[in-house]
Formats: structure tokens, C-alpha cells, sequence
């Protein structure tokens, strides 16, 4: 089972750091970044990660960044993601217990101590996630393994699904529909597709082409979903962000 995290951090130096901290961790991937208050609440409403790591002291006050972000969601939602709040000092560690964090790691960001945070967290989150998905086309209902999705595309009103062994199905339901059902690992990249970013082999930004199935299939990605290609990029290779 993966798991999707926000970093909300004003320092990009430190924002890089923790990217690579994660690369020993795969199963934990970053779903984006935030270097305000503002976006940090923005993209968790919008991104839903399970975890946020969040710098309450930060080097610009401008930014914004306190514990007060997990008060002002609750105005929003009632499932917030597990914060865990990271920064330099301990002197606020009290003070976030009582907000409500998960856990408090100091920075330098220690391996094993990020590790025994991340333990506990899968400790507490054991549910076992669902790999199948129902495609309906008027009475007829298919299960389809999510892993076996490699894309979607819009038409019109339905929503064509191509499978791994060159299947494709059609669903009598929206894009839009599928791009708030399914799992984090997929991707809208365009008005007219989805992508599973396990298929993904190839990302050209200048010619602005995704590649699947080991380059033996391309699909375009608009600016307008630019953030989406960040966020697979850095889950695919964080070091190049």
C-alpha cells in the first residue's frame, strides 16, 4: 500500500532535503508542495494527503506557516490529514501536542527518527485499500483491477478505460467523475486523460508528452494540469526537482 504526503516548508533547501530523506521510503510518495498558509490549505482540500509535514517556525513569517493551519481545516473538513510538525526547535512541542500532530521531528531531519514516525503511522492506519474498480455500461458490470488501468479518456459523456493487454472499455460516467474516485496514483494530465502513473516510463516537458507502456504509447498534458507532471516527477525521481 502507498501513502501520499504534503510538505508544507517556506525553506527550499529543506524541502529538498526531506524529498531525499523519502527516497528510502517508496511506499511514501509526495503529492506536492506548499510554502504558505494559504496554498498549504489550498492543497490539502484539494490533494488529500494522508500525512503533512508541517514547519511551524518558519524562516519568512510572511509565509504564514503555524499550527493554526490545522485549525482553519477543521472549518473546512473533518478529516485532517496526521501532521507531523518539523522543525529546528523543540520549544513548540507542547504547543503541538495540544493541536493535535502526530508527531513532532526536529531538523536536521534524522533518518531513523523519520523512519520510527513513519512505522508508527502504517501502525495506525492499517486498512487495507481497494484494488478494484466497477465499470458500468447499462446493465452490463465489469471488475476491473486498478492495476491493470493504464489510462482514461474523456468522450463526451463517457469515459473510455485502456487496460494493460489492450482492452478498452467503455463507462457510461464522466471524467470528472473518475478523477475524484480513483486512488492518488492517478493522474489527471489533460481535459481529455487520466494516467496511471505506474506506466508512466517517459516525461518530455518540452514536447509536453507523457509515456506509457515503455514508450510504446504517448498522451499529451496541458500547462493547466503542470503541477500534476511535478507531482510525478517527484514521485518517480525527487532528485530532479
Amino acid at each position: 500500500m502507498q501513502y501520499s504526503y504534503l510538505i508544507i516548508d517556506d525553506d527550499k533547501d529543506n524541502i529538498k532535503e526531506t524529498l531525499r530523506k523519502f527516497e528510502d521510503f517508496p511506499e511514501f510518495f509526495c503529492v506536492g508542495v506548499a510554502e504558505n498558509k494559504e496554498d498549504a490549505i489550498n492543497k490539502i482540500l484539494e490533494l488529500q494527503p494522508q500525512l503533512a509535514f508541517l514547519e511551524i517556525c518558519p524562516k519568512n513569517k510572511k509565509s504564514q506557516l503555524s499550527l493554526s493551519i490545522i485549525t482553519d481545516l477543521y472549518r473546512f473538513i473533518d478529516n485532517v490529514p496526521y501532521f507531523i510538525a518539523l522543525t529546528a526547535t523543540p520549544k513548540y512541542a507542547f504547543e503541538a501536542i495540544q493541536a493535535g500532530v502526530f508527531d513532532y521531528l526536529l531538523k536536521p531531519l534524522n533518518q531513523f527518527d523519520l523512519r520510527k514516525s513513519l512505522l508508527k503511522f502504517q501502525k495506525t492506519n492499517t486498512t487495507v485499500a481497494n484494488n478494484t474498480i466497477c465499470i458500468r455500461s447499462y446493465g452490463d458490470y465489469q471488475f476491473i483491477s486498478l492495476n491493470d488501468i493504464v489510462y482514461l479518456k474523456a468522450d463526451n459523456n463517457t469515459t473510455d478505460f485502456f487496460l494493460q493487454n489492450g482492452r478498452k472499455l467503455t463507462a457510461y460516467k464522466t471524467l470528472k467523475h473518475y478523477e475524484a474516485n480513483l486512488p492518488f496514483h492517478f493522474f489527471r494530465v489533460h481535459n481529455s486523460y487520466i494516467v496511471n502513473s505506474n506506466f508512466i516510463s517517459r516525461i518530455n516537458t518540452g514536447k509536453s508528452l507523457c509515456y506509457l507502456n515503455n514508450s510504446d504509447l504517448s498522451i499529451s498534458f496541458s500547462k493547466t494540469f503542470k503541477d500534476n507532471i511535478d507531482t510525478i516527477i517527484r514521485k518517480i525521481a525527487p532528485e530532479y526537482l
